[in-house]
């Protein structure tokens, strides 16, 4: 293993995706992450397909890409938390490893003897984190919660989706699971700290996320805009309440957004645009004056850019310093340029498929750089390599 975490030795014990996606963070950072899994079936993403890993021939294997995108990098050993040696064991792997990161309902593991309150009794320098829907406490603590639960309750929901007076709309979640993602990012980071605070004091802690907690934060400027003015917001689609033109645009052949964060370079837009009239209007010259009216702008904007194609818009306005892109479908993403420049895919031996193509970390570190080239274990992989390494014993499990 290389990379900052080099040496910290990581016991995973979460399922699905807010855990995994924090532990695959670690991994990528240079730790050992050891994933315990049922018996036969695994973590339930590997049965969450199709889609599944084609191979060289474009075949389906019976890994999932579900799996694959957030397990990389980590070592698989199977272990039922109902059995009374698996227990024993996962106990005598914890006081080998710097962090155990679990998500299972609150009260759980203390059935097994794998709850904080017990392991920390054995192990004081351990640093345990749990993801949970609703965190520890509070009347919520021992409902299960998921993503899309976050999203409807923190009030991200909402704001997202087309405005409420459009016919046949309704609140929308975000496509993809940002409370799981941004949650497994949070116990990154409290993870992180904790190691630093061990570092001066010895100490293990307890490290509690609640999805609805991280989901309550991640609403920014829009909670502040209710706690500090009273403001409740509504669902805008792609249009941002307070600055405009920060929106979608329908182009000749798709669409861009465009955000013109400030009047200049609203004027910036207007002359590449070859309007300059519209901001010189007195109505449209602010950004306060265009917000006000926003129902006489609106439109005139949306005429131009449905002049042109989209790569016309994108190279235009990104010469006058007009912050502007092309909204891609995924597979035209991995083909942009800069995705390709910046290195964001990695490609993988990977034996059910021979090579597996990933997203790499978007972490770049100069002195300690990060290594994502490595494939999702398979069920049991490591099951052998670990228990010798760490000397446990006990009756043999089968993957």
């Amino acid at each position: 293993m290389s990379g900052p975490l080099k040496g910290i030795r990581v016991l995973d014990l979460t399922r699905v995706l807010a855990g995994p996606h924090a532990t695959q963070i670690l991994a990528d950072l240079g730790a050992e992450v050891i994933k315990v899994e049922r018996p036969g079936t695994g973590d339930d993403t590997r049965g969450w397909g199709p889609p599944y890993v084609k191979d060289a021939q474009s075949n389906d294997t019976t890994e999932t890409t579900y799996f694959a995108g957030c397990n990389r990098g980590k070592k698989s050993v199977t272990l039922d938390l109902a059995d009374a040696d698996a227990q024993k064991r996962i106990r005598d792997l914890a006081g080998k490893c710097d962090v155990l990161v679990e998500n299972y309902k609150v009260g759980d593991l203390a059935r097994y003897g794998l709850d904080y309150a017990s392991l920390h009794k054995l192990y004081p320098g351990l640093i345990y984190c749990s993801i949970t829907g609703f965190g520890q406490t509070g009347p919520y603590a021992e409902r299960a919660g998921y993503d899309p639960i976050a999203q409807a309750m923190c009030g991200m929901m909402s704001v997202t989706g087309e405005p409420e007076d459009s016919p046949g709309t309704k609140p929308q979640r975000v496509g993809v699971a940002v409370v799981d993602l941004m949650s497994g990012q949070y116990a990154v980071i409290g993870i992180l700290a904790a190691l630093l605070h061990r570092r001066e004091t010895g100490e293990g802690q307890h490290i509690d996320i609640g999805l609805l907690d991280v989901g309550v934060a991640s609403m920014a400027n829009i909670g502040s805009a209710f706690l500090g003015a009273g403001v409740v917001s509504k669902r805008n689609g792609g249009v941002h309440p307070s600055v405009l033109p920060s929106q979608v645009f329908e182009c000749a052949d798709g669409y861009v957004i465009v955000a013109a964060a400030n009047d200049a370079q609203f004027r910036k837009l207007c002359e590449a645009a070859g309007c300059p009239e519209i901001a010189r209007d007195e109505r449209f010259a602010t950004n306060s004056a265009r917000v006000r009216h926003r129902a006489l702008v609106t439109p005139l904007l949306e005429a131009v850019f449905r002049a042109r194609p989209v790569a016309d818009w994108s190279e235009a306005l990104a010469k006058v310093g007009v912050s502007c892109g092309p909204i891609h479908s995924i597979d035209r993403v991995f083909d942009d340029p800069q995705v390709r420049a910046r290195g964001m895919v990695v490609e993988v031996p990977y034996a059910p498929a021979g090579t597996l193509k990933m997203t790499a970390s978007p972490i770049r570190m100069s002195a300690t750089p990060l290594d994502c080239a490595k494939a999702p274990p398979l069920l049991g992989e490591h099951q052998q390599e670990i228990f010798r390494k760490t000397g446990i014993q006990g009756k043999g499990e089968r993957a």
